[in-house]
Protein backbone atom coordinates (compact mmCIF):
# COMPACT_ATOMS: atom_id res chain seq x y z
CA UNK A 1 0.00 0.00 0.00
CA UNK A 2 1.53 3.64 -1.12
CA UNK A 3 1.68 5.86 1.95
CA UNK A 4 2.63 9.59 1.70
CA UNK A 5 4.38 10.37 5.14
CA UNK A 6 4.56 14.64 6.49
CA UNK A 7 6.70 15.01 9.34
CA UNK A 8 7.00 17.92 11.07
CA UNK A 9 10.08 18.24 12.58
CA UNK A 10 13.53 20.11 14.21
CA UNK A 11 16.94 19.18 15.49
CA UNK A 12 18.01 16.08 16.18
CA UNK A 13 15.09 14.14 16.81
CA UNK A 14 13.14 15.15 14.35
CA UNK A 15 16.41 14.06 11.81
CA UNK A 16 16.52 10.68 13.12
CA UNK A 17 12.80 10.10 12.77
CA UNK A 18 13.38 11.49 9.34
CA UNK A 19 16.61 8.60 8.55
CA UNK A 20 13.71 6.22 10.15
CA UNK A 21 10.78 7.09 7.59
CA UNK A 22 13.46 7.44 4.44
CA UNK A 23 14.59 3.68 5.22
CA UNK A 24 10.80 2.72 5.63
CA UNK A 25 9.34 4.18 2.36
CA UNK A 26 10.00 2.50 -1.00
CA UNK A 27 12.96 5.01 -2.31
CA UNK A 28 14.29 6.51 0.09
CA UNK A 29 10.93 8.22 0.58
CA UNK A 30 11.20 9.72 -2.42
CA UNK A 31 7.88 11.26 -3.88
CA UNK A 32 5.77 9.82 -6.34
CA UNK A 33 3.09 7.12 -6.95
CA UNK A 34 4.18 4.85 -4.00
CA UNK A 35 3.45 7.73 -1.40
CA UNK A 36 6.83 9.14 0.22
CA UNK A 37 8.37 11.44 2.76
CA UNK A 38 7.60 15.22 3.08
CA UNK A 39 9.95 16.83 5.90
CA UNK A 40 8.37 19.91 7.02
CA UNK A 41 11.71 21.91 9.12
CA UNK A 42 11.68 24.97 11.55
CA UNK A 43 13.77 27.78 10.45
CA UNK A 44 13.27 29.58 13.65
CA UNK A 45 16.99 28.98 14.46
CA UNK A 46 18.42 30.39 11.56
CA UNK A 47 21.20 32.96 11.93
CA UNK A 48 23.91 34.79 10.23
CA UNK A 49 27.40 34.00 10.69
CA UNK A 50 30.40 35.14 9.21
CA UNK A 51 28.13 36.81 6.56
CA UNK A 52 26.68 33.37 5.97
CA UNK A 53 23.24 32.06 6.34
CA UNK A 54 22.81 29.23 8.78
CA UNK A 55 20.21 26.59 8.86
CA UNK A 56 20.76 24.31 11.96
CA UNK A 57 17.72 22.38 12.00
CA UNK A 58 17.45 22.07 7.94
CA UNK A 59 21.01 21.00 7.33
CA UNK A 60 20.50 18.80 10.85
CA UNK A 61 17.87 16.89 8.61
CA UNK A 62 19.36 17.24 5.31
CA UNK A 63 22.90 15.50 6.46
CA UNK A 64 20.47 12.59 8.45
CA UNK A 65 18.75 11.84 4.99
CA UNK A 66 21.91 12.05 3.34
CA UNK A 67 23.93 9.56 5.36
CA UNK A 68 26.75 12.29 6.10
CA UNK A 69 25.88 13.65 10.06
CA UNK A 70 28.27 12.92 12.87
CA UNK A 71 25.65 10.52 14.62
CA UNK A 72 27.59 10.79 17.97
CA UNK A 73 27.26 14.81 18.11
CA UNK A 74 24.17 14.66 16.06
CA UNK A 75 24.88 17.65 14.40
CA UNK A 76 26.86 18.41 11.87
CA UNK A 77 29.53 16.33 8.92
CA UNK A 78 30.94 13.48 9.93
CA UNK A 79 35.18 13.63 9.05
CA UNK A 80 35.06 17.07 9.88
CA UNK A 81 38.21 19.47 9.98
CA UNK A 82 37.84 23.38 11.01
CA UNK A 83 40.95 24.98 9.52
CA UNK A 84 38.68 27.68 8.08
CA UNK A 85 37.42 28.50 11.57
CA UNK A 86 40.63 28.37 13.34
CA UNK A 87 41.60 31.10 10.84
CA UNK A 88 38.94 32.97 11.27
CA UNK A 89 39.76 33.11 15.11
CA UNK A 90 43.17 34.20 14.06
CA UNK A 91 41.87 37.23 12.09
CA UNK A 92 39.68 38.48 15.45
CA UNK A 93 36.04 36.56 14.90
CA UNK A 94 33.97 35.55 17.32
CA UNK A 95 33.91 31.48 16.37
CA UNK A 96 31.79 30.00 19.44
CA UNK A 97 29.48 29.12 16.82
CA UNK A 98 30.95 26.33 15.42
CA UNK A 99 31.31 25.73 11.82
CA UNK A 100 33.00 22.50 10.05
CA UNK A 101 35.06 23.07 6.69
CA UNK A 102 32.69 21.10 4.64
CA UNK A 103 29.84 22.35 6.75
CA UNK A 104 30.59 25.84 5.54
CA UNK A 105 30.44 24.64 1.73
CA UNK A 106 26.89 24.06 2.27
CA UNK A 107 26.04 27.74 3.74
CA UNK A 108 28.20 29.66 1.03
CA UNK A 109 26.07 27.83 -1.61
CA UNK A 110 22.76 28.39 0.69
CA UNK A 111 23.89 32.69 0.78
CA UNK A 112 25.02 32.69 -2.76
CA UNK A 113 21.43 31.48 -4.51
CA UNK A 114 19.65 33.16 -1.48
CA UNK A 115 21.40 36.61 -2.73
CA UNK A 116 20.82 35.88 -6.51
CA UNK A 117 16.92 36.19 -5.21
CA UNK A 118 16.19 32.15 -5.20
CA UNK A 119 13.12 31.46 -1.77
CA UNK A 120 15.15 29.25 0.67
CA UNK A 121 12.59 26.11 -0.34
CA UNK A 122 14.16 26.40 -4.03
CA UNK A 123 17.61 26.49 -2.66
CA UNK A 124 16.87 23.65 -0.35
CA UNK A 125 15.57 21.51 -3.21
CA UNK A 126 18.99 21.99 -5.12
CA UNK A 127 21.46 21.31 -1.69
CA UNK A 128 19.35 18.13 -1.21
CA UNK A 129 19.72 16.91 -4.78
CA UNK A 130 22.76 17.56 -4.77
CA UNK A 131 23.36 15.60 -1.34
CA UNK A 132 21.63 12.54 -2.92
CA UNK A 133 18.49 12.93 -0.45
CA UNK A 134 15.70 11.55 -1.94
CA UNK A 135 12.49 12.76 0.27
CA UNK A 136 11.70 16.11 0.19
CA UNK A 137 12.79 18.79 2.67
CA UNK A 138 10.74 22.18 2.77
CA UNK A 139 11.32 24.67 4.96
CA UNK A 140 8.11 25.59 6.95
CA UNK A 141 8.46 29.04 5.14
CA UNK A 142 10.61 31.11 3.04
CA UNK A 143 10.10 34.19 5.19
CA UNK A 144 12.23 35.20 7.80
CA UNK A 145 11.30 34.00 11.26
CA UNK A 146 13.64 34.21 14.08
CA UNK A 147 13.44 32.63 18.01
CA UNK A 148 14.21 34.64 20.92
CA UNK A 149 14.26 33.59 24.00
CA UNK A 150 13.01 35.61 26.92
CA UNK A 151 15.63 34.66 30.28
CA UNK A 152 16.39 35.87 33.89
CA UNK A 153 19.31 37.92 32.02
CA UNK A 154 17.57 39.15 29.46
CA UNK A 155 16.30 38.30 25.64
CA UNK A 156 18.78 36.20 23.73
CA UNK A 157 18.60 34.81 20.21
CA UNK A 158 18.17 31.61 19.84
CA UNK A 159 21.77 30.90 19.41
CA UNK A 160 23.55 32.74 21.79
CA UNK A 161 20.87 30.72 24.36
CA UNK A 162 21.10 27.28 22.42
CA UNK A 163 24.88 27.34 21.49
CA UNK A 164 26.82 30.16 23.19
CA UNK A 165 25.70 29.89 26.83
CA UNK A 166 24.64 25.93 26.62
CA UNK A 167 20.82 26.68 26.99
CA UNK A 168 21.94 26.52 30.50
CA UNK A 169 19.03 30.27 31.16
CA UNK A 170 16.10 29.68 32.35
CA UNK A 171 13.41 30.27 29.54
CA UNK A 172 10.41 32.30 30.86
CA UNK A 173 9.12 32.83 26.98
CA UNK A 174 9.73 32.41 23.28
CA UNK A 175 8.80 35.03 20.76
CA UNK A 176 8.92 34.56 17.38
CA UNK A 177 10.32 37.74 15.35
CA UNK A 178 8.24 38.08 12.18
CA UNK A 179 6.03 34.88 12.37
CA UNK A 180 3.16 36.61 11.70
CA UNK A 181 3.66 37.85 8.69
CA UNK A 182 5.12 34.87 7.23
CA UNK A 183 3.10 32.31 4.60
CA UNK A 184 4.33 28.64 4.51
CA UNK A 185 6.52 27.97 1.82
CA UNK A 186 5.58 26.30 -1.10
CA UNK A 187 4.08 22.46 -0.94
CA UNK A 188 4.16 22.89 2.79
CA UNK A 189 0.19 23.08 3.15
CA UNK A 190 -0.29 20.79 0.25
CA UNK A 191 2.49 18.30 1.89
CA UNK A 192 0.00 18.66 5.37
CA UNK A 193 -3.74 18.39 3.77
CA UNK A 194 -2.40 15.18 1.46
CA UNK A 195 -0.58 13.49 3.71
CA UNK A 196 -2.48 9.57 4.74
CA UNK A 197 0.06 10.08 7.65
CA UNK A 198 1.11 12.84 9.51
CA UNK A 199 3.45 12.61 12.21
CA UNK A 200 5.17 15.42 14.87
CA UNK A 201 8.81 13.85 15.53
CA UNK A 202 9.76 13.52 18.88
CA UNK A 203 11.38 17.06 18.64
CA UNK A 204 10.99 19.71 21.47
CA UNK A 205 7.87 21.30 21.35
CA UNK A 206 8.71 24.99 22.04
CA UNK A 207 11.67 25.59 20.10
CA UNK A 208 11.71 23.33 17.45
CA UNK A 209 7.43 22.36 16.39
CA UNK A 210 5.80 25.57 18.36
CA UNK A 211 7.64 27.53 15.15
CA UNK A 212 6.69 25.05 12.67
CA UNK A 213 2.81 25.50 13.84
CA UNK A 214 3.04 29.02 14.03
CA UNK A 215 3.38 30.06 10.32
CA UNK A 216 0.17 30.99 9.80
CA UNK A 217 -2.28 28.55 7.99
CA UNK A 218 -0.39 25.59 9.37
CA UNK A 219 -1.51 24.98 12.50
CA UNK A 220 -5.11 24.96 11.01
CA UNK A 221 -3.91 22.85 8.26
CA UNK A 222 -3.13 20.40 11.13
CA UNK A 223 -6.60 20.65 12.70
CA UNK A 224 -8.40 20.08 10.20
CA UNK A 225 -7.40 16.76 9.92
CA UNK A 226 -7.88 14.42 6.97
CA UNK A 227 -4.36 12.72 7.66
CA UNK A 228 -3.72 10.08 10.38
CA UNK A 229 -1.95 12.73 13.07
CA UNK A 230 0.66 10.99 15.23
CA UNK A 231 3.15 12.99 17.61
CA UNK A 232 6.28 11.20 19.10
CA UNK A 233 7.08 12.38 23.06
CA UNK A 234 10.35 13.59 23.23
CA UNK A 235 10.30 13.12 26.92
CA UNK A 236 10.98 9.44 28.35
CA UNK A 237 11.04 8.77 31.93
CA UNK A 238 11.14 12.36 33.08
CA UNK A 239 13.68 13.22 30.99
CA UNK A 240 14.90 14.32 27.62
CA UNK A 241 17.28 12.15 25.03
CA UNK A 242 18.99 15.14 23.61
CA UNK A 243 18.63 18.79 24.31
CA UNK A 244 17.05 21.03 26.89
CA UNK A 245 13.08 19.75 25.93
CA UNK A 246 12.81 19.20 30.13
CA UNK A 247 13.95 22.07 30.99
CA UNK A 248 12.41 24.47 28.95
CA UNK A 249 9.10 21.97 29.95
CA UNK A 250 9.80 22.84 33.78
CA UNK A 251 10.31 26.68 33.32
CA UNK A 252 7.22 27.36 31.62
CA UNK A 253 5.26 25.45 33.90
CA UNK A 254 4.43 21.94 32.42
CA UNK A 255 5.04 18.72 33.59
CA UNK A 256 8.45 17.24 32.37
CA UNK A 257 6.72 14.04 31.16
CA UNK A 258 4.99 12.36 28.06
CA UNK A 259 1.91 13.62 29.85
CA UNK A 260 2.81 16.94 29.84
CA UNK A 261 4.02 16.96 26.25
CA UNK A 262 0.26 15.08 25.31
CA UNK A 263 -1.28 18.10 27.07
CA UNK A 264 0.47 20.75 24.39
CA UNK A 265 -0.59 18.75 21.36
CA UNK A 266 -4.54 17.96 22.71
CA UNK A 267 -6.53 18.85 19.66
CA UNK A 268 -4.11 18.74 17.05
CA UNK A 269 -2.96 14.45 17.06
CA UNK A 270 -5.02 11.82 17.15
CA UNK A 271 -2.52 9.52 18.25
CA UNK A 272 0.29 9.96 21.18
CA UNK A 273 3.44 7.64 21.14
CA UNK A 274 5.05 7.35 24.25
CA UNK A 275 8.07 4.94 25.66
CA UNK A 276 7.52 2.12 27.44
CA UNK A 277 9.20 3.69 30.22
CA UNK A 278 6.22 5.91 30.64
CA UNK A 279 3.18 2.98 30.03
CA UNK A 280 2.28 3.82 33.42
CA UNK A 281 0.85 7.27 32.13
CA UNK A 282 -0.83 5.25 29.05
CA UNK A 283 -4.37 5.87 30.72
CA UNK A 284 -3.64 9.37 32.05
CA UNK A 285 -2.70 10.43 28.22
CA UNK A 286 -6.47 8.42 26.82
CA UNK A 287 -8.14 10.31 29.07
CA UNK A 288 -6.80 13.78 27.37
CA UNK A 289 -8.98 12.04 23.65
CA UNK A 290 -5.88 10.74 22.63
CA UNK A 291 -5.07 6.91 21.81
CA UNK A 292 -1.91 6.03 22.49
CA UNK A 293 0.96 3.75 21.04
CA UNK A 294 3.38 2.56 23.80
CA UNK A 295 6.80 1.14 22.32
CA UNK A 296 10.68 1.70 22.16
CA UNK A 297 10.53 5.28 21.18
CA UNK A 298 14.53 5.12 21.78
CA UNK A 299 15.72 5.08 18.26
CA UNK A 300 19.35 4.83 18.66
CA UNK A 301 21.34 3.59 15.21
CA UNK A 302 19.65 3.52 11.78
CA UNK A 303 17.96 -0.17 12.58
CA UNK A 304 15.90 1.57 15.58
CA UNK A 305 14.87 4.37 13.99
CA UNK A 306 13.22 2.15 10.69
CA UNK A 307 12.00 -0.12 13.51
CA UNK A 308 9.76 3.36 15.11
CA UNK A 309 8.93 4.72 11.70
CA UNK A 310 7.63 1.08 10.41
CA UNK A 311 5.59 0.90 13.72
CA UNK A 312 4.45 4.52 13.05
CA UNK A 313 3.30 3.50 9.57
CA UNK A 314 0.90 0.95 10.19
CA UNK A 315 -1.15 3.26 11.96
CA UNK A 316 -1.83 5.26 8.74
Amino acid sequence: MSTSVTLLAGGVGGARLAHGLARALPDGGAPGAHGGLTCVVNVGDDTERHGLHVAPDLDTVMYTLAGLDDEDRGWGLTGESYATLSQLERLGEDTWFTLGDKDLATHVVRTARLREGLPLSTVTAGLTASLGVAARLLPVTDDAVRTRITTPSGELEFQEYFVRRRHADAVLDLTFDGIDAARPAPGVLDALHGADLLVVAPSNPFLSVEPVLGVPGVREAVRAGGPRRVAVSPIVGGRALKGPAAQVLESLGHDVSALGVARLYTGLVDVMVIDTADADLAGAVEDLGFEVLVTDTVMGGPAGRERLARELLALA
